[in-house]
């Protein structure tokens, strides 16, 4: 009987079942568990250090690609994802909210730097040149595209709107659609988690 109470148990862990209650976890994003993209990256944080998703291993991980200058969809998902972390609690130190920006040719470090921890002190602003955000937005499967405004300094950038994120093993794991509120973050982080 103990050695059928461990075979079962090892089973569940092992198909990625919630260890208390035996159910695989009940995700109310897109659960994307197992496709082969989003593995990597490597880009340089807003305080100049290289940076991987191997440096994040044990931290559940949310990537957003965005740009400093857009005018919506950034700011309200950054202030959600704010919110996530206030609704966490405790548990959001075991987080890492990662923006990386589509728009190098001004996202500098020092913009990065002011714009992306006013949300929240603990997220990350990462950037690359032309060539590494091309690589990582291919990984990723991430569109963006350069709108030309009036004046040359005064374009805009269309880019995929939602997020990525990541288990503490650095699998991806979900999708998450914008502006959808931060409750159903929240629920599916809390499932990482445990």
């Amino acid at each position: 009987m103990k050695k059928l109470l461990s075979l079962l148990v090892l089973a569940c862990l092992l198909a990625g079942c919630d260890q208390l209650t035996g159910k695989p976890p009940s995700f109310q994003n897109t659960d994307i568990t197992g496709l082969d993209y989003a593995r990597d990256f490597a880009l340089t944080d807003h305080n100049g250090k290289p940076r991987t998703l191997a440096d994040f291993k044990g931290k559940v991980v949310l990537v957003f690609f965005g740009y400093t200058q857009c005018p919506d969809v950034c700011p309200t998902t950054m202030a959600e994802l704010a919110s996530v972390m206030q609704e966490l609690g405790p548990k959001a130190d075991q987080v890492q909210v990662l923006f990386v920006t589509v728009d190098p040719e001004r996202d500098t470090q020092a913009l990065l730097a002011q714009y992306v921890p006013a949300f929240d002190p603990r997220f990350l602003g990462l950037y690359g040149d032309a060539a590494a955000t091309a690589k990582v937005a291919k990984e990723f499967k991430v569109f963006y595209a350069k709108v030309e405004g009036k004046t040359a300094g005064s374009y805009s950038m269309d880019h995929i709107a939602g997020s990525y994120v990541f288990d503490r093993k650095g699998k991806v794991r979900l999708f998450v659609r914008h502006g959808q509120g931060a409750a159903p973050i929240v629920h599916d982080l809390k499932q990482l988690l445990l």
